[in-house]
């Protein structure tokens, strides 16, 4: 059997470190990782995933497990639950203004940061080769959340917004490029 190469092993070395430094970071911060990783899903995904079930996807993880990450969000005020409009069975999570607050000093925009001192085409391939790395991680699945555009049940409007047929929604053409847990390739 082979070894894999050294470049491989030095890479997966590199990303290992990088997690435990933001780990640490985002203990310093006052949330745990999964904590963060939440208020940044609430952050950027489409009001359609901002449920416990589309935090869940987002983390990878179980409902349950989910569902404490957001109790505690809640319990700190960062995050707040409402019945959705949609549906008034389902939940709805928004970030409280104490919750956007928290993410201006998210540890991960030193991440960020760093990877924008990248030259262009480095951060370009970077961030190619981390997508392919996840969705091999994933089972070929994907990351789950992608843009409206794509998603066989957005039409695009020409004023550039569009419509979900999903939900039967307007969207707005700012909300068209947030990730939705719900997409379906075309």
């Amino acid at each position: 059997m082979s070894s894999p190469p050294s470049t491989a092993i030095r890479a997966s070395r590199a990303l290992e470190r990088i997690g435990r430094l933001l780990r640490e970071r985002e203990n310093e911060a006052g949330l745990n990782p999964a904590q963060w990783d939440a208020l940044r899903c609430l952050a950027s995904v489409n009001r359609f995933s901002r449920s416990p079930s589309g935090v869940a996807l987002w983390l990878a993880t179980t409902r349950g497990t989910a569902s404490q990450t957001v109790i505690a969000l809640e319990r700190k005020g960062l995050v707040a639950r409402a019945p959705d409009p949609r549906d008034r069975r389902a939940v709805r999570l928004d970030l409280t203004r104490e919750g956007v607050a928290r993410l201006e000093a998210d540890p991960m925009k030193s991440v960020v940061s760093a990877i924008g001192r990248l030259q262009p085409l480095h951060a370009i391939a970077l961030g190619q080769a981390l997508a392919h790395i996840t969705d091999d991680l994933a089972g070929g699945a994907g990351a789950g959340f992608f843009p409206c555009a794509g998603c066989r049940y957005f039409a695009s409007a020409a004023e550039g917004g569009g419509h979900c047929g999903r939900f039967d929604a307007a969207l707005d053409a700012e909300e068209v490029t947030f990730p939705c847990a719900l997409h379906e390739a075309s």
